[in-house]
């Protein structure tokens, strides 16, 4: 598959709290690293537009335990935690979205609460590759979102790992995924 001017590489949350030694680790969640950045290549040597999301929770965030929601605190803004990995390699136009960037505002889509929808409309983008973390909440909501508005998704099955708060949680997610209409692609199959 050739990757054209109507298509956007969208990393998900790639952020330290979701890899080894963060808050909220994503098991194995650093090894998505190596090979989102050779996505990444692809994409920039075509000049293609790349977006990267993540969490920006202010400190009382409703996600938190602490405020009534499920998770530890994670990825608060301006802090380490909340920073992309540092061996993730963005080019320098990447486009970052905040998401969930409000005290009661949840967000697991890069759609919800953000201009994702907007820039990739400027763009006159069709196909939209998706890849990070974490599988079972913030990529499949980023895809199922992009499938709702109309776009061809593509889930970079090779690029992704879950929480797996439950044994099979990730599994059920690409399924779920897949039975909404998005395309399992690995690095391999991508020019």
């Amino acid at each position: 598959m050739k990757v054209n001017i109507r298509d956007a590489l969208i990393i998900v949350d790639v952020q330290n709290d979701f890899c080894p030694s963060g808050s909220l680790a994503v098991p194995e969640g650093d090894k998505v690293v190596p090979i989102l950045n050779q996505y990444i290549l692809k994409f920039s040597e075509k000049k293609l537009l790349i977006v990267a999301t993540r969490d920006w929770h202010p400190k009382n965030h409703i996600s938190f335990k602490e405020y009534g929601g499920v998770w530890p605190p994670h990825c608060i803004q301006n802090t380490w935690g909340a920073q992309f990995h540092p061996e993730l390699k963005l080019p320098k136009d990447t486009i970052i979205i905040s998401k969930a960037d409000k005290p009661d505002l949840e967000a697991y889509s890069g759609f919800q609460g953000t201009n994702l929808k907007r820039i990739l409309e400027e763009r006159k983008v069709k196909r939209i590759f998706v890849g990070g973390l974490a599988t079972d909440y913030c990529v499949k909501n980023t895809v199922l979102d992009g499938l709702k508005e109309g776009y061809e998704v593509y889930l970079l099955i090779d690029a992704i790992k879950g929480v797996e708060v439950n044994l099979g949680d990730s599994e059920r997610a690409v399924k779920e995924m897949e039975s909404k209409g998005a395309i399992k692609v690995w690095l391999k199959g991508i020019e």
